[in-house]
């Protein structure tokens, strides 16, 4: 098609898109490219604002590294991250509610026995971490994988320093033959997240604080069960009800006790989802999107 304008664009475009062999992401791009077009259309998008926001997203991109993911950060603080997760993880009640990944998670974690101290030196407080993992019938679920991860009393994880002689506040253990976990760390404080790359920027250009409440993450597996990837929020912090990506759930708010020695407990239970239950739901809408590209 030759002179197409800024009426025929769209069309010419998911045109080209009609030979896509896979049906999924001829869906997703026909539906991406009909809804940035309409939003260019929408705001009367100029060519300087364009380049400005083409700017934005390669200085996003130069940002991240091995240790640093400024386009979570990006998908986190507009909401996005968050809406797929709720999409995506609409589990029957009485799971553990599932919320964001974050940008701090490292695969290869040093891994403990039940009952170790995963900080590693880090500082803060001491804090006692316990619970069981279950299944949403309330069955005990022994052998999980438990990959916890946080920041330190600074606010700051272990990928954000130089030169430490090994991790801190993370690690992978396992629940023992009656479900249970517990681990020693330092207890969670509020933190705000990396304000110093184009996330920081468009906080401060829309007047919001980057500060996330305190909190624990989780990643649990176990077979035969969903993956459930969580926090576990301390009751109490100012920021509960303004996280600045959205994560906190009424559900995930946990105690954390102070002890005779000053220190901290918090004991929090697992739920974990059967495989499958969820996922018929989801799957029955792929006839309708097979239906939508053809």
């Amino acid at each position: 098609m030759r002179d197409v304008n800024q009426h025929s664009i769209t069309a010419a475009v998911i045109d080209r898109l009609a030979d896509t062999p896979d049906p999924r992401l001829k869906l997703v791009l026909t539906r991406l490219v009909e809804h940035l077009h309409a939003f260019a259309r929408e705001v009367e998008l100029t060519e300087a604002e364009w380049t400005k926001g083409i700017e934005f997203l390669t200085r996003t991109g130069q940002m991240c590294d091995d240790k640093r993911q400024e386009f979570i950060l990006l998908s986190d603080t507009l909401g996005l991250s968050m809406l797929t997760v709720a999409m995506n993880h609409d589990k029957p009640l009485g799971c553990t509610e599932a919320t964001v990944f974050g940008p701090f998670h490292v695969e290869g974690a040093p891994r403990y026995d039940n009952g170790a101290d995963i900080a590693n030196g880090a500082a803060g407080d001491p804090c006692e971490v316990s619970g069981t993992v279950r299944g949403v019938d309330g069955e005990l679920v022994p052998n999980a994988v438990l990959d916890v991860w946080q920041a330190d009393a600074t606010g700051h994880y272990d990928v954000q320093y130089e030169g430490l002689d090994g991790p801190q506040n993370r690690g992978v253990l396992r629940s023992d033959s009656q479900g249970r976990f517990h681990f020693r760390t330092v207890a969670a404080v509020a933190y705000p997240i990396p304000v110093d790359g184009p996330v920081g920027e468009m906080l401060r250009a829309t007047a919001r604080h980057p500060w996330r409440p305190a909190h624990l993450h989780f990643r649990v597996q176990a077979a035969g069960y969903e993956t459930l990837v969580t926090h576990v929020f301390r009751r109490g912090d100012p920021y509960l009800d303004s996280d600045a990506v959205f994560g906190v759930r009424e559900s995930l708010v946990g105690d954390w006790v102070v002890q005779p020695d000053g220190g901290y407990a918090i004991d929090f239970d697992l739920v974990l989802n059967p495989e499958g239950r969820v996922r018929e739901s989801r799957s029955a809408n792929w006839s309708t999107m097979q239906d939508i590209v053809a």
